[in-house]
């Protein structure tokens, strides 16, 4: 990670940790997240600069919890959009903020307009990201860090994400398995946790 990198890093963390969220959990969620992003390179073939995008996402996802649950992947979207702190350029916001924006619930459309607005290729970017960042984020649902380790296997039907648990983790099974959805659609495999 380059000294630029890590500044925003930590700037981030900043803002989130100003706005009450639980730094815990996105660093593991972002550490999650880049995991799966290295270990299926072969697939979506996303740059360097992509990777951080995911990381600054994975990292601002929940920062709309400040004014509670409901909603606050709309909020993060939104936050992330006015935010003067958070070290981004116009096209930085709009590209994480969609990427956190669909941590959950709906999957992406065009007809949500922060999404519509992006062109094909940056729809396509944020779908990839998100796919991922669901997926990681499920597998911390608990905010226990009780995943130690992941590694994936590409295979022509399916992705296989092996896990080291620190616990049974069913919940975190579970809650991958439900947020897989955007990932299945948009790698056109199916996940399996192992």
């Amino acid at each position: 990670m380059s000294n630029s990198t890590s500044s925003r890093t930590e700037s981030i963390a900043h803002v989130v940790e100003e706005y009450g969220g639980d730094i815990r959990h996105a660093r593991q969620v972002s550490t999650l997240a880049l995991r799966l992003f290295d270990e299926l390179q072969p697939l979506h073939r996303r740059t360097e600069t992509d990777r951080e995008y995911l990381e600054y996402a994975a990292l601002l996802h929940d920062i709309g919890w400040a004014e509670g649950r409901a909603g606050h992947h709309k909020r993060a979207l939104e936050t992330i959009r006015r935010e003067e702190r958070l070290p981004f350029n116009e096209y930085e916001r709009r590209i994480i903020g969609n990427i956190a924006r669909y941590h959950r619930k709906s999957l992406p459309k065009k007809s949500h307009t922060p999404f519509a607005e992006l062109n094909a290729p940056d729809r396509e970017l944020v779908c990839k990201l998100a796919a991922l960042l669901r997926v990681a984020d499920g597998l911390d649902v608990a905010h226990t860090d009780a995943v130690r380790e992941i590694g994936c296997g590409i295979h022509p039907d399916r992705i296989v994400i092996n896990c080291t648990f620190s616990s049974p983790a069913v919940e975190e099974r579970k809650s991958a398995l439900k947020k897989s959805d955007l990932f299945e659609s948009v790698y056109r495999r199916r996940l399996v946790i192992e």
